[in-house]
């Protein structure tokens, strides 16, 4: 995970350049915390500062304004279409999403956009040093020629470090964890309400944690553990009924021979080709993962990450394959000037989401991706949850992440986290899966509200956007449900809507007891119970009909 997509994915992906910083786009100042949960999470800082700062690989800086829709969105997923790359007639091999019918994409994507919450887990060695090497703890000013990143002392330890690929490599011979267990893994992230897992496949420091033919420094020839955690987990999921899908670093590789690495490279061993890299290593490894994980469950995703030196040639040797297998998806970060299936905002929610195109925002459930023994910043159940209805509000994914230890135990503040999620989907889940945007126009947040605010700017130094966190509202056919943070000491009052509300009722009450309802031109007023039935989001359905003509 980290740092940018530069070159081809920085003129590609508006989505990692909104036009405005977000000051609080994934919310984080409600909760009491530590100063760590008062700082934005990353802002739109994510990728737009990223760009704009120099690189050795650097060509250019676009800034690219994306205007997002605010008009009445209505609640079809079916609707939803992915707008096609401008130059897609210029890729070398056209891919699925060139040439597939509306029908056949909204039938691919239907079980993603079904599912709206997926569990994202970082592994590897990186777990054994924790963000530590050496005796000290490795933060983002270790190596100065670094970028000042917070949450790179997890996964990225070799790269911030400066760690030479013979002494990485050791890591290899101390990784045995021997209480990872892929079914505890799953049950957890079922009972938490997740629809899908994404694990690291490889990440940047080149370790496959898979067995792979193709290179032997994976989890089962060059450790002790000598088990293959992916095929594990696959039997699991399938048990379960989640669906799996693999991040693929196919870009950066810090220990092969030609593969790339932020900010250069910095050891003669990493020295080569990159396309001798990419065709002894990436597409062998990407076929392994393809053919020998198979099930209707797995994989259903392929994460990209971090596209530097590929170009549309060698992108389109990946596309070849990927096309083989129709009922795949994949993100937006293979690179090359293909877009793939969803643009990924990395811990940024886009303000009034993003018209027209699937998108899944991720997000480490503290400051790190892969576990770091001293990171604890975890962030609060209330805003994670809150941050899941904020998402499916704007039509989007919500990939959370957790990091487990070298022994191959998930922290349990993580577990905690989201099984807290899981219980209240347990009641409210009608409200998120399946859903969309609701009808209601209402930004929820403005530019610089406040006088306080006014005086904030995020790290491009463009203005802030402060969301509001009252209510946010999501959709289905026949149905509107208003998620309530703020709970009303009155009458509850929404804006106008055109279709006719025929009942309303608290989803938490099983007997649907109807509640006073008044609907005019001027907007729908709701009587509600004294009390709020959750303490963080409490659901309120309206049943609709369409007005008569």
């Amino acid at each position: 995970m980290q740092i940018d997509e530069r070159d081809t994915m920085a003129a590609k992906d508006p989505v990692m350049k909104p036009k405005y910083a977000s000051r609080r786009s994934v919310q984080t100042l409600e909760d009491g915390g530590n100063d760590g949960e008062m700082r934005p999470v990353v802002e739109c800082r994510t990728r737009f500062a990223t760009y704009c700062r120099g690189g050795s690989r650097l060509v250019a800086c676009f800034v690219i304004v994306l205007v997002f829709a605010t008009g009445l969105l209505v609640p079809n997923l079916q609707a939803q279409v992915l707008a096609r790359s401008p130059d897609s007639s210029q890729h070398p091999v056209k891919a699925i999403q060139d040439t597939e019918t509306l029908a056949q994409r909204n039938a691919r994507m239907a079980w993603w956009r079904e599912a709206r919450l997926g569990m994202f887990i970082h592994w590897g060695l990186y777990a054994i040093p924790a963000g530590t090497w050496n005796g000290k703890r490795v933060d983002p000013t270790y190596h100065s020629s670094h970028s000042p990143f917070q949450s790179e002392q997890g996964e990225w330890i070799m790269n911030v470090a400066k760690i030479p690929v013979a002494d990485y490599k050791k890591l290899a011979t101390q990784f045995n964890p021997t209480q990872f267990n892929a079914d505890a893994w799953v049950s957890m992230a079922k009972a938490s309400g997740v629809k899908y897992i994404v694990i690291t496949a490889k990440h940047h420091d080149g370790f496959a944690m898979f067995k792979s033919d193709a290179n032997k420094f994976n989890v089962v020839d060059a450790t002790p553990f000598k088990r293959d955690p992916l095929k594990e987990l696959a039997i699991a999921c399938h048990k379960q009924g989640i669906k799996l899908g693999f991040y693929y670093s196919q870009d950066q590789d810090w220990t092969a021979p030609g593969g790339s690495a932020w900010g250069g490279h910095w050891n003669n061993a990493q020295e080569g080709e990159f396309a001798t890299y990419m065709h002894t290593k990436v597409i062998p490894q990407l076929k392994e993962l393809l053919t020998n994980y198979q099930s209707e469950d797995a994989p259903v995703d392929i994460w990209f990450d971090t596209p530097t030196n590929m170009t549309p040639e060698l992108a389109s040797e990946i596309v070849t394959l990927l096309n083989k297998y129709p009922h795949l998806i994949w993100n937006s970060r293979m690179g090359g000037g293909y877009q793939g299936d969803y643009f990924t905002p990395e811990q940024h929610i886009p303000p009034q989401g993003l018209s027209g195109r699937d998108w899944e925002t991720c997000q480490p459930i503290n400051d790190t991706w892969g576990y770091k023994s001293y990171d604890t910043n975890f962030k609060s159940s209330k805003t994670l949850l809150q941050n899941l209805i904020d998402i499916v509000s704007k039509g989007g994914n919500y990939l959370l992440n957790v990091g487990p230890d070298a022994t191959g135990v998930i922290p349990q503040p993580e577990q905690d986290r989201l099984l807290a999620i899981g219980k209240w989907l347990k009641v409210n889940g009608e409200a998120i899966y399946g859903s969309g945007p609701g009808p209601f126009t209402v930004e929820h947040g403005s530019f610089e509200s406040t006088p306080y605010m006014a005086t904030q700017k995020g790290d491009s130094g463009l203005p802030e956007w402060v969301p509001a966190w009252d209510w946010r509202a999501t959709a289905k056919a026949g149905k509107v449900y208003i998620s309530i943070f703020q709970w009303p000491r009155a009458a509850f009052t929404l804006p106008a809507m055109q279709a006719k509300v025929s009942k309303a009722y608290m989803l938490a009450d099983s007997k649907h007891t109807p509640l006073k309802v008044l609907q005019n031109a001027n907007g729908v007023t709701v009587t509600l119970p004294a009390t709020a039935p959750d303490p963080i989001a409490s659901v309120l359905v309206l049943q609709t009909r369409p007005q008569n003509p």
